[in-house]
């Protein structure tokens, strides 16, 4: 299903302002080696989240899900002077691959990339978080949401990837259980009081949620 069409995407491209050269990079090397390209943020939303961090200042950002680093730098672009990004990654391939573009971005002292599982590494990392950006296995995201939830400051940042997963949660019947996770953890944040939430249909949706 195409709730925004590759050419409304193309146009939204063409007139935002081109992310860097070291994301270009990582980019175009994630498209041509890694198995699952469809899972880096690319361009268009990669400018909203150096954007939106621009606009929030973070002192403090959580990553859970690495890939290749493009997002990590991407939201690494609205830090305070000094502010660090803590990246979580499972495989180990990835983590490497993410760590070798950091080292030779200006934020190299600024990001941290753990290896290992989310929910293990999340009980190491003692911090209060002024932004969170969740993008790794679907079925967990209300685990990682009540993971760092307490530790999100008051007014502080969570922001979903995939909450449209690929608009199969728009049928009548959910189906998959990626999708059906994904479903759940919408209507989970919607009934939340402790959060207020809006869902953007951008690339593959993203849900902005705010701690009141």
């Amino acid at each position: 299903m195409e709730w925004i069409t590759e050419l409304a995407s193309k146009y939204a491209e063409r007139h935002s302002t081109e992310v860097s050269e070291l994301l270009l990079h990582v980019d175009a090397f994630t498209r041509t080696y890694h198995q699952e390209p469809h899972m880096l943020s690319g361009q268009l939303q990669g400018r909203f989240l150096i954007m939106l961090s621009q606009m929030i200042r973070p002192n403090m950002i959580l990553e859970i899900g690495t890939l290749s680093g493009y997002s990590a730098l991407c939201l690494a672009e609205g830090l305070s002077e000094n502010g660090f990004l803590h990246t979580i990654e499972c495989r180990d391939r990835d983590a490497e691959v993410a760590k070798d573009y950091i080292s030779k971005s200006r934020f190299a002292n600024q990001l941290i990339v753990h290896t290992g599982i989310a929910l293990d590494v999340l009980k190491t990392l003692k911090f209060s978080w002024d932004l969170v950006f969740i993008d790794a296995d679907k079925v967990n995201y209300i685990n990682y949401f009540e993971a760092i939830i307490d530790q999100l400051r008051p007014g502080g940042w969570i922001i979903a990837d995939n909450v449209l997963f690929h608009g199969q949660v728009l049928d009548e019947e959910v189906k998959g259980k990626n999708a059906k996770a994904i479903h759940a953890f919408n209507e989970f944040v919607k009934r939340n009081d402790r959060v207020d939430c809006c869902l953007l249909t951008v690339r593959d949706g993203l849900m902005l949620i705010r701690k009141k």
